[in-house]
């Protein structure tokens, strides 16, 4: 009788992979992508389609100068996710070419220079709006005037103009400052939260529009957490650190800081809380880090959105608190049965 071959530890599959994973990432960002589109046209989607493009080409020629096999690494999907999340972190009237730049610097520099994927220490994504954004901050400033406002919304050959020629002229009679631009500008302005929330981009819990695009987010985000695809750990934490960060400022004078649910329902808090810190590469591996690193994350949006020079903060954050995750990983790492404690 011949003897089986003797096996490694036993291993359990779950039968997912990276690709089908990541799908399910893509379908979770459907309901956020289509609101987007809804309320602010159909600039956003074609933000989408080039980064996607520009993604896919940069990841195939970085997979060729390293020698890798372009069609298993390139179909996992991972490039896609990167590509449509930083999409969806810029403003809908963004050139082609600092898009084309922000993808390269995201593939090529955050992510094959580190190793590739599974070795980069940042969010690939936010490395490169963040680049883009040092780079080109007026560009990246200019956003299309709130929903519901007296403004006209850009229409698809505005749009078409804008990202593959120039704005035209009249352009600014479409564009405006978002509601987390406009309330810092304000507040610095020694206006009162009262006073500001009179303008027409604001409703009655966040920004005009954004409330619905964040809630879509919440919904789509909220699906990956039943099918366990991220940890409930980051959103919660996130989304408890801002929260309970701006309950406090807003208790000690509401007319100077605005309440904690304008901050949750504005800007891409949703969007962050559940679809970028949640990155299994650059986020926290252990059950008590991911609550440190990502309540770390929602302490510092709100400081940067309130005190800082950048209205929204999230990519800032979450760059800042991917730079913890080592030191956090080795704190809080679960101590193995009869290991010495050091």
């Amino acid at each position: 009788m011949t003897e089986k071959p003797a096996l490694s530890s036993p291993h359990i599959h779950t039968g997912s992979s990276v690709s089908a994973i990541m799908l399910r990432v893509c379908l979770a960002l459907l309901p956020g992508l289509l609101c987007y589109i809804w309320f602010f046209g159909w600039g956003v989607l074609l933000q989408c389609i080039i980064a996607v493009l520009f993604a896919l080409l940069i990841e195939a020629i970085m997979l060729k100068f390293r020698g890798r096999a372009i069609r298993i690494f390139i179909t996992d999907g991972s490039v896609i996710v990167t590509a449509l999340l930083f999409a969806l972190s810029i403003t809908p009237l963004t050139s082609w070419w600092i898009s084309l730049l922000g993808i390269a610097f995201a593939v090529i520099f955050a992510k094959h220079l580190f190793g590739g994927l599974g070795h980069n220490l940042f969010n690939p994504a936010m490395a490169g709006y963040v680049f883009v954004f040092l780079c080109f901050p007026a560009a990246m400033t200019v956003w299309p005037a709130a929903p519901g406002t007296t403004a006209a919304q850009p229409d698809i050959t505005t749009y078409i103009q804008c990202i593959f020629a120039a704005c035209p002229a009249a352009m600014d009679g479409v564009t405006g400052a978002t509601p987390l631009a406009h309330m810092q500008s304000q507040l610095t302005a020694m206006n009162m939260i009262s006073e500001i929330r009179e303008s027409p981009i604001y409703s009655g819990i966040g920004g005009k529009g954004w409330e619905w695009i964040n809630l879509a987010f919440l919904l789509g985000g909220t699906g990956l957490v039943f099918l366990r695809i991220i940890h409930w750990q980051i959103p919660v934490a996130m989304l408890a650190g801002l929260f309970l960060t701006a309950g406090l400022f807003n208790i000690h004078d509401g007319e100077l800081y605005a309440s904690p649910l304008f901050y949750l329902f504005s800007g891409g808090t949703m969007l962050a809380a559940f679809f970028i810190a949640t990155d299994p590469v650059t986020a926290s591996g252990t059950p008590r880090g991911r609550i440190i690193y990502a309540g770390l994350i929602g302490v510092l949006v709100y400081l940067i959105r309130t005190f800082g020079a950048f209205p929204d903060g999230i990519a800032f954050a979450v760059l800042i608190a991917n730079a913890f995750v080592p030191a956090i990983d080795h704190f809080t790492r679960p101590r193995v049965l009869g290991e010495n404690q050091v």
